[in-house]
């Protein structure tokens, strides 16, 4: 990466920000395109990163080039891609219009097809994949929070990029089976909708044994859809894919054991899409249980409750209230 040439965030919101600012606050420059509640926010507060472990530190605006006009991205040495999936395709067009060609793009992102999205409509540029593990909460105030555990995996790629926007605080692996590693995410992702579902810290619902085996099935739903697809997941966790199943089954003791060693939750975290139907935000439903529910219909198989879970989820965003706080027994009636 050029120091001359600053790190672009592409759609900074809460992974986007964090990201950013992290990657500023060890001196790189950053130019972050955002929504302007986001920039009104940052500009009246300054950037402040706080996470699970007791990192605190706040990054004063004049650090930041902030700006919700794309020309931003005009002179971008790498071009991190942060928004929603259903944003994939807008956003390529307009990192086509206004970004360098030599411009590195990384797409951070939930789901499976936006790296072949990107590359799609970016023809001739380098488009690299990535998977972040953790959530980011936007708390307000600019103040964003790290509430999970986990290190980001990039694609590797000739020139290091890994390595070069690793930086303190914010660990950043070289990946060479990054496609394997999206889909072992999709797979951990499909809980998004059931803690959104549950109206419940991520912590709380984990703790209890109805909501993982909830969970259990839609993973098995899940790992045999995209089996049958010919795919092999690699697990953002410790732990491989087809091991989480039964584990999540097991009794509370000894889960809340194997979660402690495996990952740190904070207490108040919850899913992005449980932050999504709280804010009246469109969700990534289609994203997750809509692709496995895809996958699962074009080979024969039963989606019972991928089918039911996006069911769910749409109703509520319909309905703009929120979670609607249901139980295990609800979603599977």
């Amino acid at each position: 990466m050029n120091p001359d040439r600053p790190i672009a965030v592409a759609g900074a919101g809460s992974i986007g920000c964090f990201v950013g600012g992290m990657v500023a606050a060890a001196g790189h420059r950053v130019a972050l395109l955002a929504r302007p509640r986001v920039i009104g926010e940052i500009k009246a507060n300054g950037l402040r990163l706080t996470s699970f472990d007791g990192f605190d530190r706040r990054i004063a605006a004049g650090a930041l080039a902030l700006s919700e006009d794309p020309s931003i991205l005009e002179d971008a040495a790498l071009v991190l891609v942060t928004v929603k999936s259903a944003d994939t395709a807008d956003m390529a067009d307009t990192i086509a219009s206004h970004a360098p060609r030599d411009a590195t793009v990384v797409s951070l992102q939930n789901g499976v097809g936006n790296v072949a999205m990107l590359r799609e409509r970016l023809a001739g540029r380098l488009v690299l994949g990535g998977m972040v593990p953790f959530n980011v909460v936007a708390l307000g105030e600019g103040r964003f929070h790290r509430s999970t555990s986990g290190d980001i995996y990039i694609e590797q790629d000739a020139a290091g990029t890994a390595e070069k926007l690793s930086v303190p605080g914010l660990k950043i692996r070289a990946g060479g089976n990054i496609v394997g590693v999206q889909w072992g995410k999709l797979i951990v992702n499909l809980n998004n909708a059931l803690n959104a579902l549950s109206g419940l810290p991520l912590r709380e619902q984990l703790a209890q044994r109805p909501w993982r085996k909830l969970f259990a099935d839609q993973m098995t739903e899940g790992l045999a859809a995209i089996r049958a697809e010919g795919i092999s997941p690699v697990s953002p966790t410790p732990i491989p894919s087809p091991w989480m199943p039964p584990l999540l089954r097991l009794p509370d003791g000894l889960f809340g054991l194997l979660l402690g060693r495996t990952m740190q939750i904070d207490p108040q975290a919850r899913s992005s899409m449980s932050e999504d139907l709280q804010r009246g935000r469109r969700t990534e439903i289609d994203y997750l249980q809509g692709v496995v529910a895809a996958i699962a219909d074009r080979h024969g198989l039963k989606a019972t409750l991928s089918h039911r879970i996006i069911e769910l989820i749409r109703q509520a965003e319909a309905a703009g209230e929120g979670s609607p706080k249901l139980t295990p027994e609800q979603i599977r009636s």
